[in-house]
């Protein structure tokens, strides 16, 4: 069997050669998914919802457009010799799991220990939710985030605990609809000082 040109033995896809489908494929492929699972897309409630859907997921996934780092460009140095943690709690988090596509609904809790400058707190929510805003897992998550602060920031430090429920696993497979996932990443001060660790954990956990 000879190989395309993308190296198997299928016809490269838009995807492969990097050509995005357009809103009117997106819009057939959920009028297809429709057609599978036995509805009838020309009834008066599915009139248009692949319109709706591909709009939807539009937004759902806005973060493949965004520059999450560019977020932290703009920082303050005026800050009066503060040099202790810096912590957003209980930052409202969404996302969707690149295994099932969909929901991940949990809390994310974001410290960092500036050096000589910090950035509006706004900012960290934002980054959060460009990150969000594409198709991954909980752990990729986590890391991408507290290595973009690290990264634009260069604070003494970063840590972060994200906090959610995957409806991949509450309302479908196992059914556990009281499971939660946790995970967290350390950077800087936060991974070598217990302390901190523990102080940053605590009060995440009062959040």
């Amino acid at each position: 069997m000879t190989p395309y040109d993308n190296g198997s033995a299928k016809p490269a896809s838009k995807a492969d050669t990097g050509i995005r489908p357009t809103r009117d494929e997106a819009e057939a492929a959920v009028e297809t998914i429709l057609r599978w699972i036995g509805e009838d897309v020309s009834r008066e409630g599915l009139v248009g919802t692949p319109g709706r859907v591909v709009r939807a997921w539009e937004e759902f996934c806005a973060g493949y457009d965004e520059e999450p780092a560019a977020m932290l460009s703009s920082t303050f140095e005026e800050v009066e010799g503060y040099d202790d943690m810096v912590m957003l709690r209980s930052i409202r988090m969404e996302s969707h799991c690149e295994h099932h596509m969909v929901p991940i609904l949990g809390v994310a809790h974001i410290a960092y220990m500036p050096d000589r400058r910090v950035v509006g707190i706004s900012k960290l929510a934002r980054v959060l939710d460009s990150f969000s805003k594409r198709l991954q897992t909980q752990e990729t998550l986590t890391a991408q985030v507290a290595d973009c602060i690290q990264d634009a920031l260069q604070p003494r430090g970063v840590a972060i605990l994200i906090d959610a429920q995957h409806q991949c696993m509450t309302t479908r497979g196992v059914r556990k609809p009281d499971v939660s996932m946790v995970t967290t990443r350390f950077t800087g001060l936060f991974q070598t000082d217990s302390d901190l660790q523990a102080r940053f954990l605590n009060q995440a956990r009062m959040g």
